[in-house]
């Protein structure tokens, strides 16, 4: 798509808008396309003139104190009107819409944060969302020390890649012969961590082991890990241990009991969707019987905190079978539920200009969204953990829902910035907080199993930022 601007230097407010529409579209500001969209200054007169296909529209207004919001909301506005659609969540961009609440709750107070919210065009149903978000995060930052961390540990891989996969992860087919080598040098990573923040005086809080697929390695694999983190930290203060066992096809008894053994209090089994045809048509092999037989494991082996994933929007998902999931999960008894939006992966549906304008896919995805909601706040779960992708269907957001007390710490903490994430593992970024939301330095780990071996000595290496961040708070 074209977008030009002109006269005002808000540039990274449109294009955060017109990706909000399109999210699909490369952006330039010069060329042809079936997409255009010019913004303007004209002493105090904004105007916006969007074509899209056959459809053009144009607004103008006079503009007030805040430039960029006055022009957000006048484009907001003229790409409504041209494409029949209206994102939920108005001309809101961020990722943490509940941080936004907090920080405009502080500023304005809570009746004054729903009319500011109000201005910025987020359907009512969102603000509420945004504000029962805000409450629950609240009282988990709370939990937090001012030397608290967190520990996340990275095995990227799978048995199989599925089709809407945004993580680094690799299938056991192409990448077995890494897994050995990688688990001894993430055990020696840990090592070092460890030593980082003994020296440090640190506090840990919570552990995530994520992906990829934790349980694709073996039970011995594990063990090996977790006893890598029970000899070198402190758990004495930990309140949270999860491990993703997010594919039904990795899961045994055998590993469920190491888990429980090495103090592993929570997991995530997730079936993305209890539809076997829709599963498989996304890469994902294992069954609904599978799911449901890891999740009875699960309670066999002692686990009384169980998540369980959802993806609204997969490709052949129809609102009764994405019902039938939830519902399902809720006659389980799942601790907590959460409920993803598809983050978008291929332009294939802009071919032709009937298939752009056609909302069905973005209407479903809502009526899925709405619909968890409703049916898990009916049965006792509340919302408390919330991010949003700026390339998913429907410009919507993934939500966590949980019974009271079954949250996820960690989702919060790593979410809200609330501490440091010390992170370890391909892929894995540590996140190093200060004493303000303004103070964080990232240390990046290489991205791909194969580098991570090759360069492990750097990412070594890369530790001595930590000693450097914290000398200087």
């Amino acid at each position: 798509m074209i977008l030009q601007n002109i006269n005002h230097d808000c540039g990274y407010h449109t294009q955060k808008l017109a990706t909000m529409f399109f999210p699909l579209e490369k952006i330039s500001d010069s060329g042809e396309s079936e997409i255009a969209v010019t913004t303007e200054k004209n002493g105090d007169r904004l105007t916006v003139s969007a074509r899209v296909y056959s459809k053009e529209h144009t607004l103008s207004c006079v503009c007030g104190d805040d430039t960029a919001h006055d022009l957000s909301v006048l484009m907001y506005r003229v790409l409504s009107d041209v494409t029949g659609f209206e994102p939920p969540w108005g001309i809101l961009y961020g990722v943490r819409p509940a941080r936004l609440m907090h920080a405009t709750v502080e500023k304005l107070g809570e009746s004054g944060a729903i009319k500011k919210f109000e201005t910025d065009l987020v359907k009512s149903q969102k603000t509420e969302l945004a504000l029962e978000v805000m409450r629950k995060e609240n009282e988990i930052i709370s939990l937090s020390k001012a030397n608290s961390y967190s520990l996340y540990v990275s095995i990227p891989f799978c048995p199989t890649r599925c089709a809407y996969c945004s993580f680094v992860s690799h299938s056991i087919e192409n990448a077995a012969q890494l897994i050995e080598p990688y688990v001894d040098l993430l055990c020696r990573e840990l090592e070092e961590i460890a030593a980082a923040v003994r020296a440090l005086s640190l506090r840990l809080e919570s552990i995530y082991f994520g992906g990829g697929t934790p349980t694709t390695l073996s039970q011995k694999q594990l063990a090996k890990l977790f006893s890598a983190i029970e000899n070198n930290f402190d758990l004495s203060t930990l309140r949270e241990y999860t491990v993703e066992a997010g594919r039904p096809d990795t899961v045994t008894f055998e590993k469920l009991q190491t888990m429980r053994d090495f103090g592993v209090g929570r997991i995530s089994i997730n079936p993305q969707t209890f539809s076997d045809e829709v599963r498989r048509a996304a890469g994902r092999f294992h069954t609904t019987k599978q799911t449901l037989e890891a999740f009875d494991l699960a309670r066999k082996a002692g686990f009384d905190n169980i998540n369980m994933d959802f993806i609204a929007g997969l490709k052949g998902e129809s609102l009764d079978s994405f019902k039938n999931g939830i519902e399902t999960a809720v006659s389980l008894g799942a601790e907590s539920v959460t409920v993803h939006n598809l983050a978008l992966k291929s332009a294939a549906y802009l071919v032709t200009e009937n298939e752009f304008f056609d909302l069905g896919e973005k209407t479903l995805a809502a009526d899925m969204i709405d619909f968890a909601y409703s049916k898990l706040k009916a049965n006792g779960y509340a919302p408390y953990y919330m991010y949003r992708q700026s390339k998913s269907l429907g410009n919507l957001e993934n939500v966590g829902y949980a019974k009271p007390g079954r949250e996820c710490l960690y989702n919060i903490f790593m979410m809200d910035e609330t501490h440091s994430v010390f992170a370890a593992g391909a892929g894995a970024v540590t996140k190093l907080k200060g004493d303000s939301y303004n103070n964080i330095a990232r240390v990046y780990n290489y991205k791909y199993p194969y580098e991570y071996i090759s360069n492990f000595d750097e990412i070594i290496r890369r530790k001595q930022r930590i000693y450097d961040f914290y000398s200087n708070i």
